[in-house]
C-alpha cells in the first residue's frame, strides 16, 4: 500500500477535504485492499462528496471487513449507516434488512455508544410514524447513553430529538430549549461533521414550520459559518432546500431559486426526498414570480419524487383560474386525518382562500377555525399573523367590513414585524380592499399602492398586475403571466479541441467520428461526477455551468489528466484547451447569456492546449488544491476591459 498516499488522504479528511480524500482513498485502494477504518473513512468521503452509490459499496465492505475481524461493534455501525443510506435511495426492504443485522450484532453486546446510535435511529423511525410516546422512550435512551458513555455525538442526537418530538407533543417552549440547546453544541465545534449538519437542518425545519421564521433565519446564518470555519462547502444539498425556504420568504427570491438548484445539483441520486423539496421550493419561487409554465414543470418533477406539491400547485390552479380543481386538491389533502398539526397549519390559509373564490364559504369559515386551534397551542408572530389574515379575508368575504379591516390591520404589522414582505403585501392588498369597502377610498389607494411598490421590487407579476387594476391602472401590454429573467453567478467553463478541423481531414472520417463520441461521452461524465451541468454542446466542445467554483476546477483539472491518461494508453487524445471564469450571467430557460458568458468564452479561446486557464474571479473564489501560474494581464477579442488569467498547473497536487 502506498503509505505516503494514504497519510495524504487521512490528513485531507481531518481538514473536510472530501472530494480529495475520495480520490486518494480510491487510487489507494486500487494498489491493496483498504483496511476496515480507511473503508469506512472512503464511504464518509463519498458520502459528503455527493456519490452515494460509492458510499454504499464502500461501507458494505467495512462491514465485511469489520465481520472478518471479529468486531461486531464497528460493523454494527456500519450497518446502521447503511440503514440511512438505503432509506435515502427508498429502498426501504433492503434498509430494514440492515437495521435487523445492527440490532442482531448488539444485542449480545455490553451496552455502549453503538447502542445510542441504535436508539437514535428507533426514535426517529418511531417519530416518522407518528409513535411519539415510543420516540420520547428510544431518545430518553439515546440520551442517556450518550451522557453515561460521554459521546457527544449520541447526546446531541438524543437532545434533539426530544426536543423535536415534544414540539410535536405541543410542548413547544420545553422542545425549544432543548433543540436550541443540542444546536450551540454544533455552534461551538463539539460534534462530528454529520451529527453537527443533522441538528442544524432539524433546528432550521422544526423553527421554519413553527412559523418562527427569525430563529430559522438565525440558525440558517449560523449554519453558514459553521461550514466555512469547517472547511464544509454544504451538507449535500439538504441544508440548501431549507436555506432557500428561508431566503424566498425573505423576499431574496433569485438567490432562493439559485441555492434550491444548487441543492437539487448535490442531490441528485442522493435523496429522493430532499430533492422533491427542491424541486417543490423551485415551483414555490416561480409561482411568485409569474412563471406558470416554470412552476408547473417543477410542481411536477417534485411530484414524480413523491412529494404531494401542495399547497403551491392548488394556488397554482388558482391563479390558471381553475377554482374548482384548486379546491378539490386541497379538500382530499386536508381530509387526510392523519397529518401532523403543523403541517395542517401549512395548507389551511391556501384552502381558505381557494374556498372563498370557489364560493364555499363554510369550507374557509371551518378551516380557519381550525387554524385558530393550532396556534393555541403552536404560537408565533407568523402563525399569528397567518389566522388573522384568513379571518379577515373570510369576514370581508362575508360582509364584515369593519372586523376584517381591523384583523387584516393586524395582521399586516405582524407579518412585517416578521420581515416576510410577500406575505405583508398580500395581506396589504386584501386590506386596501376593506378600505374601499368602507368607503374610504384614499387610505384604500394608499394601502393598495404600498402593496403593489412591494410586489415590483420582489418581481411579482401577477400580483403587481392586480394591484394595477385596483388602482385603475394600464395593464394593457403586460403580460398576465410571465417568466421573469434570473441574474445568477455560476463559474462557466468552455472547451474547445485544439486544431479539430485538421484532425479530422488527417484521421479520417470513421476514426475521428469514434474520437469525438469518445471525448464527448467523458467529458459529460466528468461534467456530472462533478455537479456541472452541461449547457450547450459546441461540436468539438462544451459550454458548462458550475455553482461552486471549486467543482469547475476539479472537473476541468480531471478532463486534462483522463485526456493525457488515454493519451498515454491508446497513443493518441485530442488536444483540448479550457477556460474558466466566474461571473454573474442571465438565465433564459436553460441558457446562459451576457457580458460574463462572453467573457468565458473568451478565456477559453486564449487557452491553449492541455492546458487550464481560469480568471481572476475563480481564483479569489475557489480554494484551489494545484500550483498556479504567475497571473498575467489578457486582452479579450471583443472586450474593451483587460482581464487578469492564470494556468492550473495540475502536474501535482
Amino acid at each position: 500500500m502506498d503509505l505516503p498516499a494514504l497519510e495524504a488522504a487521512r490528513a485531507a479528511m481531518a481538514r473536510h477535504a472530501w472530494r480529495q480524500a475520495f480520490d486518494l482513498l480510491t487510487e489507494a485502494d486500487k494498489d491493496t485492499p483498504l483496511e476496515p477504518d480507511d473503508l469506512g473513512a472512503l464511504a464518509e468521503a463519498a458520502w459528503w462528496s455527493g456519490r452515494l452509490d460509492d458510499c454504499i459499496a464502500a461501507r458494505e465492505r467495512a462491514f465485511k471487513a469489520f465481520m472478518d475481524a471479529g468486531q461486531p461493534r464497528p460493523a454494527a455501525l456500519q450497518a446502521l449507516s447503511l440503514f440511512d443510506d438505503y432509506l435515502a435511495k427508498r429502498a426501504t426492504a433492503i434498509a430494514g434488512g440492515w437495521l435487523q443485522r445492527a440490532e442482531r450484532l448488539l444485542e449480545s453486546e455490553p451496552v455502549g455508544v453503538e447502542h445510542g446510535h441504535l436508539a437514535v435511529q428507533h426514535a426517529h423511525m418511531a417519530l416518522m410514524s407518528g409513535e411519539l410516546e415510543k420516540a420520547l422512550v428510544e431518545s430518553d435512551r439515546a440520551l442517556q447513553i450518550g451522557t453515561s458513555t460521554g459521546d457527544r455525538d449520541v447526546q446531541a442526537f438524543g437532545v434533539m430529538l426530544k426536543g423535536n418530538i415534544l414540539v410535536n407533543q405541543g410542548q413547544v417552549v420545553e422542545g425549544l430549549k432543548l433543540l436550541d440547546e443540542a444546536t450551540i453544541a454544533a455552534v461551538g465545534g463539539e460534534l462530528e461533521p454529520f451529527t453537527a449538519g443533522i441538528v442544524y437542518c432539524l433546528a432550521i425545519s422544526t423553527s421554519a414550520g413553527l412559523g418562527d421564521y427569525d430563529k430559522a433565519g438565525q440558525w440558517t446564518e449560523a449554519s453558514l459559518r459553521w461550514c466555512e470555519r469547517q472547511s464544509i462547502s454544504g451538507f449535500p444539498g439538504m441544508c440548501r432546500v431549507h436555506r432557500a425556504e428561508i431566503m424566498r420568504l425573505r423576499g431574496s427570491w433569485v438567490e432562493a431559486e439559485q441555492e434550491a438548484r444548487r441543492a437539487l445539483t448535490e442531490l441528485k441520486d442522493f435523496n429522493a426526498d430532499f430533492a422533491a423539496a427542491g424541486f417543490y421550493e423551485v415551483g414555490e419561487i416561480r409561482l411568485r414570480m409569474g412563471d406558470l409554465d416554470g412552476a408547473q414543470e417543477a410542481f411536477r418533477q417534485a411530484h414524480e419524487l413523491g412529494r404531494e406539491p401542495l399547497p403551491g400547485l392548488a394556488m397554482l390552479r388558482l391563479a390558471e383560474g381553475d377554482s374548482g380543481s384548486a379546491f378539490s386538491a386541497m379538500a382530499r389533502a386536508l381530509d387526510d386525518g392523519g397529518m401532523a398539526p403543523l403541517y395542517r397549519a401549512r395548507l389551511l390559509p391556501a384552502m381558505v382562500e381557494i374556498a372563498i373564490v370557489h364560493g364555499d364559504l363554510e369550507r374557509a369559515r371551518a378551516s380557519v377555525e381550525e387554524l385558530g386551534i393550532i396556534i393555541e397551542t403552536y404560537d408565533s408572530s407568523a402563525l399569528q399573523a397567518t389566522y388573522l389574515s384568513c379571518l379577515g379575508a373570510l369576514e370581508l368575504a362575508q360582509g364584515n367590513i369593519a372586523a376584517a379591516s381591523k384583523g387584516l390591520r393586524a395582521s399586516w404589522k405582524l407579518w412585517n414585524q416578521s420581515d416576510l414582505p410577500y406575505e405583508a403585501a398580500r395581506t396589504r392588498l386584501i386590506y386596501g380592499t376593506a378600505l374601499r369597502a368602507e368607503g374610504d377610498e384614499s387610505a384604500a389607494l394608499l394601502e393598495i399602492g404600498a402593496a403593489k411598490a412591494v410586489f415590483e421590487r420582489l418581481g411579482a407579476v401577477l400580483d403587481s398586475r392586480r394591484a394595477m387594476e385596483m388602482l385603475g391602472e394600464d395593464t394593457h401590454g403586460m403580460p398576465k403571466a410571465s417568466a421573469p429573467v434570473a441574474r445568477i453567478v455560476k463559474t462557466f467553463m468552455f472547451t474547445d479541441i485544439v486544431g479539430s478541423t485538421k484532425l479530422a481531414e488527417a484521421m479520417g472520417e470513421d476514426p475521428w467520428g469514434k474520437l469525438l463520441r469518445w471525448h464527448d461521452r467523458t467529458l459529460r461524465e466528468l461534467f456530472e461526477k462533478h455537479h456541472g451541468e452541461e449547457v450547450k454542446h459546441l461540436g468539438d466542445g462544451f459550454f458548462a455551468a458550475f455553482n461552486e467554483p471549486n467543482d469547475a476546477v476539479e472537473c476541468a483539472v480531471e478532463i486534462q489528466r483522463t485526456l493525457s491518461a488515454h493519451g498515454e494508453a491508446a497513443g493518441f487524445a485530442p488536444d483540448v484547451r479550457i477556460g474558466l471564469h466566474c461571473t454573474e450571467a442571465t438565465l433564459k430557460g436553460s441558457d446562459y447569456e451576457g457580458k460574463g458568458v462572453h467573457e468565458a468564452a473568451r478565456i477559453g479561446a486564449q487557452a491553449r492546449g492541455g492546458e487550464v486557464l481560469v480568471s481572476q474571479t475563480v481564483i479569489d473564489n475557489a480554494a484551489i488544491r494545484f500550483p498556479m501560474s504567475e497571473p498575467r494581464t489578457v486582452t479579450l477579442k471583443g472586450l474593451s476591459e483587460p482581464m487578469t488569467v492564470a494556468v492550473v498547473e495540475f502536474g501535482s497536487a
